[in-house]
């Protein structure tokens, strides 16, 4: 299996936006090859196929709306959200699911979105990229609503308890760690949970520009988390699985080319 995948890039962030080239280069130093483009609105949809663009080998693109800005789906004006989604040929649907963190979007309107989103990615038979944070009850709810034909699916940056972990894998998803793991102090559950993920249902991210492990012995200046710092999280993550970064890193890298092509 040839390198590690990132499968959670967020190349459209400002903080990449003189550096990306950059960016790759240095990933590519340590064996990260591949990348997923992640779309956070409406708006990234255009820059992730410039992106993609510099190679499309390197890279997988997801296509949606982030719950924090599901309300861009009030703006549509009835225009179909699919044919918007389906333009630049997603490798998934999303990123998308319920944030109630802050509720940057209304609740309401996040569960409307992400039931939307399930509903494009049955008709286009596309994975689905997930997320959720402070919201897991309705989050399972609405995945256990629109079980018939529920592709496979992804709950990317996982840093729920060993309950939510369950509630997910009886579902059949798939699971994306991220440096989160790398705070000992604040993670001591979630530690211990993810030995019981399954190797083939897990894949690896950074989620750059965020997220950046709290563990890495030099920390960039202005804290930007960047595709070279996933051997970091891999190689915490293969100590406390207790397999070797090798056995990551081929299970991880066939898991994700598996669910994204």
């Amino acid at each position: 299996m040839a390198g590690f995948i990132d499968i959670a890039c967020n190349f459209t962030h400002p903080s990449f936006k003189e550096t990306l080239h950059q960016v790759l280069q240095d990933a590519e130093k340590v064996d990260v090859r591949k990348f997923v483009l992640l779309a956070a609105s409406l708006d990234d949809l255009d820059p992730i196929q410039k992106i993609k663009s510099i190679d499309p080998s390197k890279f997988f693109v997801t296509a949606g709306i982030h719950p924090h800005h599901a309300n861009e789906i009030l703006a549509l004006a009835g225009l179909p959200l699919i044919d918007k989604l389906k333009a630049i040929h997603p490798d998934a649907i999303g990123e998308t699911g319920l944030d109630y963190f802050r509720n940057i979007s209304p609740p309401a309107v996040q569960r409307d979105s992400f039931t939307m989103h399930i509903e494009i990615a049955k008709e286009l038979k596309k994975p689905l990229y997930l997320h959720q944070r402070d919201s897991h009850d309705d989050f399972i709810k609405i995945l256990k609503t629109n079980l018939t034909s529920l592709p496979k699916f992804v709950v990317h940056c996982f840093t729920g308890s060993q309950k939510q972990l369950d509630d997910y894998l009886a579902l059949g998803a798939y699971i994306g760690l991220t440096g989160w793991i790398c705070d000992e102090k604040r993670n001591k559950d979630l530690r211990a949970s993810i030995k019981n993920i399954p190797l083939d249902r897990l894949m690896l991210e950074t989620d750059s520009p965020y997220l950046l492990p709290k563990n890495l012995p030099n920390k960039p200046t202005k804290n930007i988390n960047e595709p070279k710092y996933l051997p970091h999280i891999a190689n915490e993550i293969s100590q406390l699985m207790k397999i070797s970064m090798q056995d990551l890193q081929n299970a991880t890298s066939k898991n994700t080319e598996f669910f994204f092509s």
